[in-house]
């Protein structure tokens, strides 16, 4: 009978291995020792552009004398800097300034480049509230018009969306869908590139009515040019006090739809880059330059509020299961 020959490493071998280990452990500990870069998967000027600059703008004063440098990676719906980001070596010096797309994409792509899950969640950021709104001039005055006209053109209303299974176009078809209208014959939709595309839409009569991110559309309601019917986010914004959210109007599709940001970082980030991140956003929580500069944009800062995983889950878990009834995945 012959034995396999089982190989034994040497000590040599052996104590390279545990030098490369102890290395490892030690510049984890040691993190960071050099620039962080910071991923945003979307155009410059943008919700994630904007996050990703006032967030190394606040957590760059406690990462040790280390800059954090903001890199637009955009395309493929945010999904290239996604890629790039989940692929990237993990310790902790490349890290994606996540949005709702990263959970929404793979939930209506069976073929995401990317899964929801394919990264190590290091929190959430902030709540980016959806605005319904009107043009000011609209006959329009709140939701239940809204609704009854809605009901009475039997699909004749149109709204501006970047496409059917992107953010935008979901604020609308849950709203529609919690009506218990079909969700993609209800209101016409019409395409527009871009959250200034979208805005100039409703500002031109080009459509009825819209549901964007509300650093698109504030400025224009401040200015007394649209009019906010409803929001989507955890609380009323604190800038439209006296306008309802999807959740206090019992809409419950709608009532959990939203826009906002997070950060991640490549699968498997060592315990301590973990552990630094946390004391990080801990600081940033309460950072006077993060709050105000998260309140200009019209958002709320939700860090240590939220679970990411669980979080980011249920978000999946929503759009995945939006998408399913729409027809849009099977």
């Amino acid at each position: 009978m012959k034995f396999l020959k089982v190989w034994k490493p040497g000590k040599f071998v052996l104590s390279a291995l545990s030098a490369l280990l102890i290395s490892v452990s030690v510049q984890a500990a040691d993190y960071p020792t050099k620039a962080i870069t910071l991923v945003a998967p979307y155009g410059a000027g943008g919700a994630s552009d904007l996050a990703a600059r006032a967030l190394a703008n606040s957590a760059g004063n406690h990462t040790d004398g280390q800059p954090i440098v903001v890199v637009n990676k955009t395309g493929n719906g945010g999904m290239n800097g996604a890629r790039f980001v989940s692929r990237a070596k993990a310790d902790g010096y490349t890290l994606l300034l996540s949005r709702v797309g990263m959970a929404l994409y793979p939930a209506v792509n069976t073929e995401s480049p990317v899964g929801w899950d394919d990264y190590t969640f290091l929190g959430m950021l902030e709540a980016t509230p959806m605005i319904l709104a009107v043009n000011a001039e609209s006959d329009i005055k709140s939701m239940d018009d809204l609704v009854a006209k809605i009901k009475e053109t039997n699909g004749k209303m149109t709204y501006a969306s970047s496409g059917p299974t992107a953010i935008d176009g979901f604020t609308v078809q849950a709203l529609l869908s919690d009506l218990g209208l079909n969700p993609q014959a209800a209101a016409t939709l019409v395409p527009y590139k871009g959250g200034s595309a979208l805005a100039a839409a409703l500002l031109g009569g080009h459509v009825d009515f819209l549901a964007i991110a509300a650093g698109s559309l504030m400025p224009h309601i401040q200015a007394g040019k649209m009019r906010a019917l409803m929001v989507y986010a955890p609380k009323r914004m604190e800038a439209l006090p006296d306008v309802p959210t999807a959740k206090e109007l019992n809409y419950a599709q709608a009532g959990k739809v939203g826009g906002w940001s997070g950060l991640y970082g490549p699968k498997n980030l060592p315990a301590e880059v973990v552990a630094k991140w946390k004391s990080i956003l801990d600081q940033v929580a309460t950072d006077e330059s993060w709050l105000d500069l998260t309140k200009k944009r019209g958002s709320i800062s939700i860090i240590n509020d939220e679970d990411p995983v669980e979080f980011v889950k249920g978000q999946f878990e929503l759009y995945n299961g939006m998408a399913k009834t729409f027809g849009y995945v099977k």
